[in-house]
């Protein structure tokens, strides 16, 4: 083994006089957690990105990754059959992307959920208008929480609809 001596006066040489501040080995944790929540939002918006691409539209003006820091991104086609749902969707309704592919936002609607609003919704979406409610949904274990969304209509570059897009967080 290397005798480290030498290095080791030489580094106390070097931080002698400075004010160093000493990290815990347990914020290593939250490190981790950051590092995982930057990757996650960067393969959710290089999902999102694939999307716009392939059906030629342009999802830099939503401000995509911005908004997946802190919301929930739900994308449905022309049906309003949910076609992407970003990573955070279980955090907010204990449902996995894969358990909400292939439906409609309805599925998060119960008993108590406001009629007036899911009908202002519905009208919105038949105008092709951007909307912002705030409604009562459900999670997957039946507890309710109170959900703004906040959507837009998706038009491809030739002016086409093509799509819906959803940003989402709990009131």
């Amino acid at each position: 083994m290397f005798n480290l001596d030498a290095y080791d006066a030489a580094i106390a040489k070097y931080h002698q006089g400075m004010n160093c501040n000493v990290v815990p080995v347990i914020s290593w944790d939250f490190h981790h957690e950051f590092l995982n929540d930057l990757k996650t939002n960067y393969t959710d918006w290089q999902r999102v990105n694939n999307i716009s691409k392939q059906f030629n539209w342009d999802e830099s003006e939503f401000d995509v990754l911005e908004r997946l820091k802190d919301e929930v991104v739900v994308i449905t086609d022309l049906e309003l059959k949910i076609v992407f749902a970003s990573n955070r969707i279980v955090n907010m309704t204990g449902y996995t992307e894969v358990e909400v592919l292939g439906k409609t936002p309805k599925m998060f609607q119960g008993p108590e959920t406001s009629s007036i609003t899911t009908n202002e919704i519905r009208a919105a979406i038949e105008s092709q208008e951007i909307f912002e409610k705030t409604l009562l949904n459900y999670k997957k274990n039946g507890e309710t929480y109170l959900c703004t969304v906040n959507a837009f209509p998706v038009f491809n570059l030739k002016g086409k609809l093509t799509h819906f897009i959803a940003f989402e967080k709990a009131a």
